[in-house]
Order: structure tokens, then C-alpha cells, then sequence
């Protein structure tokens, strides 16, 4: 975890001073202290104009949002006992995107501003709901279930979305590529606010999960025989996740992978403990999403790749690796 830290930060300020406005790290750090109410150097004010309004609000909400994902992606598999699960696959991804696609579409206006954050968030969590409600029979909702009914989900929120992008107009059209894509371009210290309490509880909360997760790998009878009220556990983590997923959908648009890649990494450096592996994941996820968006922001200069393709391009090749190395694991088998 100090590692992971002290990258995090290391990471920060390097972006934070590179772009198609160089800024010295000194002078970076110079003017967070400054703010701190420590004087230790002059920063001119175009410098601070640029590092407080453009710079730290998109790297604050890169972090928030990589620890969303991150942290739901290791509790996702750990309550599916599923290595390849990720945030994805109970629909709240694509169901964040249909609300804001719709609201973009049809023009909504409710909450200003903020209507196509607020549709995003709550079609993710509706859409969570729904597999949830879908997957549950006698009382009881079995992973498989609800793992299928995810993905038949997603292939109809999928399908709305298309529907929705051929009746756009070219205005529109750019909006919805944003969703699709992901990108935290559009930061700002009033989205951060936003998103934080979401966050927060999902970051805080679920680490207290951590010993019934551990126990759950087990699988769900010995689970049962050992006090874990399996169905309560599920239903909280799965919510939880929603939140977190949600949330940093409304704020940032869909970001594929990060959190099926982030816990996989920190399962091969520290074990599958969930005491760790849930907040190495948060803080892995927020040092994956700040290390993409720098390179996102500087490799094509002056146009900037959508934040959504490289996690992609980074995360695709992984998951083949991983699918190959479990079927290579389970005699030919995946």
C-alpha cells in the first residue's frame, strides 16, 4: 500500500505538469503548498490558473473514479467467485450509459445541468435492480442466474443505445460518443463534490465485507454452514458496486476493464485476502486511470484519445491472458 501511494502521487504531479501547457513539478508542488499555507516558491498565476481549474479537478476525479473501479471490480469477483466478473456484468455500466444517452436523445432538461449525470446514475442503479429482481426466485438468487441475466441485460441496454444513436444528430452524437468512450476531460471541483459521498460510502463500507468475502470463496454452502448470511452479503456488495460503478459512470462515462485488470494485479503481487485486495484495488484503479488519462492527454498531441480506448487496449489483451492461463490451469478448460 505505500507503494501504491507513493506512485499514485508520483503519478499526479508528473501529469499534473504535462500537457500542451508544461508545467515544472517544482512549481507544482510549490503551489499545493501554497495552498496548504506553506509559501516556498512564486508560481506565476497562469500556472495556477491552469493546475486548479483544468489540471487537479481532472486527476482528482481520475482517482475518485479509478478507485470506484477498481474497488467494485475485486467486489464483484470476490461475490461472484468468478475471476473474470467484473463491474460490467450486472448491467450497470451499460444501464448508466442508456440514461445518459436517453437524456441527451430526447433532450431531457430536469436537473440543468446535471440531468444527464443524474439520468446516468440512476439507470445504472434501475438497472441493477432489475437483473437483481429478474435473477431471484424462492427467496434466493443463484450467481449463475445472476451473471445471465446481466449479460442479457447488457445486450438490451446495448440495443436501446444503438436505437438512440440512429435517431441523434450530429450534436448529439458527439455527446453520446463521450458516454460510450469515457473520458474525465470534463472535470471540475463541482462534479467531484458530486461524486464524493457516492464514493465514500461504497469505498468505506465495503472493506467491511472483506472476512465474509474471504469466507464466501469457499462457495456459497460452506459459506452458509459457516454463519455468512450469503444472500444479505450478496445484496449489499452488489449495491454497493452499483453505487460505485454508477457514480463514476455519471461522472466519467464508461471506462472498460479497469476493474477487471486492477484486482488481478494486486492478486498476483499480495494474495486474495479482501482485507488488502479491496483498498490496493482502489488505490491500483485510481493509479491505472490517472497513469491512462496522462498518456490519453499526450500521446496524439494536440487531440487527446478517448480515456474508454486505451483502458481497452490495455485491458483486452489481459483478459485473453487471464482466460488462457485459468484454461491452461483447469486442463483445457476455461
Amino acid at each position: 500500500m505505500p507503494t501504491l501511494v507513493l506512485l499514485l502521487l508520483a503519478t499526479s504531479i508528473v501529469s499534473a505538469g504535462m500537457g500542451a501547457f508544461d508545467i515544472p513539478s517544482d512549481q507544482v508542488l510549490s503551489s499545493v503548498l501554497r495552498h496548504l499555507g506553506l509559501d516556498v516558491g512564486h508560481v506565476s498565476d497562469a500556472n495556477e490558473a491552469v493546475l486548479w481549474n483544468i489540471r487537479f479537478p481532472r486527476i482528482v476525479l481520475g482517482i475518485m473514479v479509478g478507485a470506484c473501479l477498481g474497488c467494485a471490480g475485486a467486489a464483484m469477483q470476490g461475490v461472484f467467485g468468478n475471476p473474470l466478473a467484473e463491474p460490467g456484468v450486472i448491467g450497470v455500466s451499460s444501464g448508466a450509459a442508456l440514461g445518459a444517452v436517453g437524456a441527451i436523445v430526447l433532450g431531457v432538461s430536469t436537473f440543468g445541468s446535471w440531468t444527464v449525470t443524474a439520468f446516468a446514475f440512476a439507470g445504472g442503479l434501475i438497472t441493477t435492480l432489475f437483473v437483481y429482481l429478474l435473477s431471484r426466485s424462492d427467496g434466493r438468487t443463484e450467481v449463475v442466474t445472476l451473471v445471465l441475466t446481466g449479460i442479457a441485460i447488457n445486450a438490451l441496454a446495448g440495443a436501446a443505445i444503438g436505437l438512440f444513436t440512429f435517431v441523434a444528430d450530429d450534436a448529439e452524437l458527439r455527446s453520446i460518443t463521450f458516454w460510450n468512450l469515457g473520458s474525465v476531460g470534463g472535470a471540475s471541483w463541482k462534479i467531484i463534490g458530486a461524486l464524493a459521498p457516492f464514493a465514500l460510502i461504497g469505498l468505506l463500507v465495503l472493506p467491511r465485507y472483506a472476512r465474509a468475502l474471504d469466507i464466501m470463496a469457499l462457495g456459497e454452502r460452506g459459506a452458509r454452514h459457516l454463519g455468512v448470511d450469503t444472500e444479505r452479503v450478496r445484496i449489499v456488495v452488489v449495491v454497493l458496486s452499483a453505487t460505485l460503478v454508477g457514480a463514476a459512470v455519471a461522472a466519467a462515462g464508461v471506462i472498460t476493464f479497469v476493474g477487471l485488470v486492477v484486482p488481478h494485479i494486486i492478486r498476483l503481487i499480495a494474495g486474495p485476502r479482501h482485507r488488502l485486495l479491496l483498498p490496493a484495488s482502489a488505490v491500483l484503479g485510481a493509479l491505472v486511470t490517472v497513469g491512462a488519462d496522462l498518456a490519453a492527454r499526450t500521446v496524439a498531441m494536440p487531440k487527446e484519445v478517448p480515456l474508454g480506448v486505451l483502458t481497452a487496449l490495455i485491458g483486452a489483451p489481459f483478459f485473453l491472458w487471464l482466460l488462457r492461463r485459468t484454461r491452461s490451469r483447469q486442463g483445457g478448460w476455461a
